[in-house]
């Protein structure tokens, strides 16, 4: 089944979230070009000290993502900027990470990108030029606090999957709406 585009007075707004390797950035940018909105790297909004923090194999604190995580959120509402939406590749490791953006967005929905760790490292191991060591996979997967079934703006997506049938499924889940409390 084809997706359907939003219609223009139907605003979205989605992080992609999971830990780093899990492929956010390549699932956002796909769910953004089927269904015609902005994309942003959530990465691309880091500051430069946090950067250099991750470049040097140091673990973000929370004092680290507050900043960031709100920067976020604030590009999620921009409404004038993204007249359509906006879908954003964010880590949101944490369900405070995800409750910091959904105050500032708050129609926003989320798509959890989850796998096993084997196959995450690998990934990490073949991609080239990103500011991310691999070594710091363990201290994400540490931090990871999977969203539960009551957190019904999230889409779970196994990453198993071939890319184009995550992006697929995830488009459709989007398109039919939240899940009811």
């Amino acid at each position: 089944m084809d997706p359907v585009p939003p219609d223009k007075t139907c605003r979205i707004t989605v992080v992609v979230m999971g830990v780093s390797g899990s492929g956010k950035s390549t699932v956002a940018d796909g769910i953004a070009n089927t269904l015609g909105l902005d994309f942003i790297d959530g990465d691309s909004l880091h500051s430069q000290q946090s950067v250099s923090l991750m470049q040097a194999g140091i673990a973000l604190t929370d004092a680290d993502r507050w900043p960031w995580l709100d920067r976020i959120g604030a590009r999620l509402a921009n409404a004038a900027q993204s007249p359509r939406g906006v879908v954003a590749a964010c880590s949101a490791l944490k369900r405070a990470y995800r409750n910091r953006i959904r105050a500032a967005a708050p129609a926003v929905r989320f798509v959890f990108l989850d796998g096993p760790a084997d196959l995450i490292e690998s990934r990490m191991a073949t991609r080239h030029g990103h500011f991310m060591p691999s070594r710091l996979l363990a201290s994400q997967l540490l931090t990871l606090e999977r969203p539960g079934i009551e957190e019904h703006d999230t889409v779970h997506m196994d990453i198993s999957f071939e890319v184009e049938e995550v992006i697929a499924g995830a488009v459709h889940a989007l398109l039919r709406g939240p899940s009811k409390p």
